[in-house]
């Protein structure tokens, strides 16, 4: 369409679209913009600033100095936000030129070793002290433990800013609460000593093997508790929210209100930095959180804990990937504080600390053990093989009268280690896995009546056959969470079915018969314990192809057992694997620290973690070849490797930023060193890396330090 002098004619309505737009410009105002400070007069005291610029690249990592003007000079104080100008091709950060980027004021200092002109900082975001000298230092430790880079470390460890929040004040504290009781821990032989070293303020370390049962968090509570009445601080990381909201609730009733904050991302953003402010302000000197809270800014830190610390919730997805275990390790080494490691499981590495004299255990004698623990019962492959029932519904006679029997006095948990339907599906007729056409990627079965999916790139297939042997049928390798909840309907009609897994996870169940259906970690608590419980798909956990399928098996069957009655109260646990396996005699036996000095007699044998130290390289083959032979290691280092890679569109399990794209040839090496040459290891993969990006050569590669599988 044209107008009467020709031209084209706008749309219809952008007139008014355009005039909306103006009226609503006019209204906001002019945005405001973050002055040059070209020529200003300066701060006369301390007039340069080392600032920590929120760029998380290695050939970065190191401080930059900028000038204060003197406007600035009250509100840049070390520890606040600021912006600074910090250009591509000016990355000194010391010309006029460049985009804005948030960094952090480290340090005043009255001269810089930077010949030139300095450029001004910018903008002061907040006069609010968020980076104190402590939580740097520790931020620094964790980087340079796992070769990552300070910044990375520092966005993990400061929660996002909220305005409002820093408005509002926060309360006065409060003066120590008394000193507890010892409640359980007079359960435990030297539960009742730790109580008291707490509460005189000194600083042991711990490994407690925590007895089945609901007192746990009342237990932790009172450790907690007992730091805080010596008048220092306490801290305890939770593997997920619904457990750190148990400890919450038992420290509350405890200490009462104002003492301590809970750090978990159910608060909201807001409220969660307004909590965490309280802390750095010194409000509270308890915390209860995630893993996040590991770095929550307590004073005068008192005890470090840490609960089901081999849990890989842990650990942080994000670079550099630290362990929440790890790094209160580092934080009660610098801050001379308590450190207490506990769970229903051991894990190699908390009894590792026990094997070298650096923590002592706490636990309760064996015939306190065997009356909390429920009684299990084992089914194994032969008995199955002769059992109708397991052949023609996967569960065997034996897990149908336990949950029977059960279900006449409460609640029986059933533990399913996949989520979904169908999460394999194979061939009827030839058993050969199905694939997607398109990427490869196993199909997935969501319900018995719905269209398969691919469980990598979610492509729906609704006319499948076997490239094999053109057959059309499909049969289930692996049966999910809903499926079994689907079977048990069926065999229990008059019994309400629950699931509870990662869509939906239940926090509390009735003392009431039910069955509730969960994947591992999403148990939910039942009021009085569950009558019994059943363990399935044994072999699922105990053959996948990993140095911790034995560990991480039996914490599986620990956490879920512990929800059980005690034996003297008839409860009954069954677990569907083979008897001979030694985590099934574990949990038998209810033993896990003896697994655990097990395995890591074993690990120390053959050189694995955590005996040793050790750091994965992926990437390309010739670039990871190229790399790990330049990089300068340790003469102690031991390279084992490389491997290939399998194709996935998530990348190789563990590495950060993602993995080898489909057609694409990645390789990974190891790089194993012997104790105390860490530090050295990590250090020189750190200097080759960000000597590798500064020259901008070569693919990408990744690099992670303490690798959580192996093979």
């Amino acid at each position: 369409m044209t107008s009467d002098d020709g031209r084209e004619a706008e749309p219809e309505g952008a007139e008014q679209l355009a005039l909306i737009r103006e009226t609503v410009r006019k209204a906001r105002g002019p945005r405001a913009r973050p002055r040059t400070w070209r020529g200003a007069a300066l701060a006369e005291e301390l007039p340069v600033a080392r600032v920590l610029v929120d760029k998380g690249l290695l050939h970065l990592d190191r401080l930059f100095d900028y000038a204060v003007p003197a406007a600035m000079d009250a509100e840049a104080r070390p520890g606040v936000r600021v912006r600074v100008r910090f250009g591509a091709g000016e990355r000194e950060g010391r010309r006029e030129g460049g985009g804005l980027i948030n960094g952090y004021v480290v340090e005043r200092r009255a001269d810089s070793d930077f010949t030139g002109t300095l450029a001004p900082i910018a903008q002061v975001l907040s006069p609010e002290p968020v980076l104190g000298e402590q939580l740097l230092g520790l931020c620094q430790a964790v980087a340079d433990r796992y070769a990552g880079a300070l910044a990375d470390v520092v966005q993990l460890a400061l929660p996002p800013r909220m305005a409002r929040a820093e408005k509002r004040p926060s309360p006065d504290p409060l003066p120590p609460p008394p000193a507890p009781g010892p409640g359980g821990w007079a359960r435990y032989g030297n539960g009742p000593d730790l109580l008291a070293a707490l509460a005189d303020g000194g600083g042991p370390r711990a490994v407690w093997t925590a007895l089945p049962g609901p007192d746990w968090p009342d237990e932790l509570a009172r450790a907690l508790a007992a730091a805080l009445a010596a008048g220092r601080g306490a801290l305890a990381v939770l593997p997920d929210g619904r457990a750190a909201a148990r400890v919450d609730e038992a420290l509350t009733a405890l200490v009462g209100r104002g003492r301590h904050v809970l750090l978990t991302a159910d608060a909201g953003p807001e409220a969660r930095y307004r909590r965490w402010l309280a802390v750095s302000r010194g409000a509270v000197r308890g915390v209860v959180g995630t893993r996040a809270a590991a770095f929550a800014p307590v004073r005068d830190l008192g005890l470090a804990a840490i609960w089901d610390d081999a849990d890989t919730s842990h650990a942080d997805d994000r670079a550099p990937q630290p362990h929440a275990r790890e790094i209160l390790a580092l934080r009660a080494a610098r801050e001379h504080a308590a450190l207490l490691v506990g769970g229903h499981a051991c894990s190699v590495e908390a009894a590792r600390y026990v094997e070298s004299g650096w923590a002592q255990p706490v636990a309760a004698p064996r015939e306190t053990v065997r009356a909390a623990a429920p009684l299990v019962r084992t089914v194994g492959d032969s008995e199955q093989a002769r059992d109708a029932a397991a052949r023609a519904a996967r569960l065997p006679t034996l897990a149908w009268q336990v949950a029977r029997e059960g279900l006449r006095s409460g609640p029986v948990l059933v533990q399913v280690p996949r989520r979904g339907y169908a999460p394999r599906l194979a061939c009827a007729r030839c058993r050969a896995p199905a694939r997607c056409v398109r990427c490869a990627g196993p199909l997935v079965g969501e319900g018995r009546r719905e269209a398969l999916v691919c469980g990598w790139c979610a492509t729906r297939e609704d006319a499948w056959h076997c490239p094999e042997c053109g057959g059309t049928r499909l049969r289930a390798q692996v049966v999910g969470a809903r499926r079994t909840a689907e079977e048990l309907g069926r065999a229990f009609p008059s019994v309400p079915v629950r699931t509870s897994g990662r869509d939906h996870v239940l926090a509390r169940v009735p003392d009431a018969p039910a069955l509730v259906v969960s994947t591992p970690g999403a148990e939910p608590v039942a009021e009085g314990g569950y009558a019994a419980a059943l363990l399935l798909d044994g072999w699922a956990l105990l053959n996948r192809p990993d140095l911790r399928a034995g560990e991480e098996a039996l914490r599986r069957w620990l956490t879920a057992a512990a929800l059980v009655r005690g034996s003297a109260a008839g409860g009954v646990a069954a677990v569907v694997a083979d008897p001979a396996q030694r985590p099934v005699q574990a949990l038998v036996r209810w033993d896990p620290a003896g697994f655990a000095r097990t395995e890591l007699g074993e690990r120390a044998e053959l050189g694995f973690p955590p005996v040793s130290r050790m750091a994965a390289v992926w990437g390309p083959g010739e670039a990871v070849t190229a790399f790990v032979s330049d990089a300068g290691l340790p003469p102690s280092t031991e390279v084992l490797g490389p491997v290939p890679v399998p194709e996935s569109p998530a990348g190789p399990r563990g590495a950060a930023g993602g993995g080898p794209a489909p057609g694409e040839s990645w390789e990974r090496m190891l790089l194993r060193v012997p104790p105390g040459h860490g530090a050295a290891l990590a250090a020189a993969l750190k200097a080759a890396q960000a000597a590798r990006m500064a020259r901008r050569t070569g693919p990408p590669l990744r690099i992670r330090i303490d690798p959580p599988d192996i093979g």
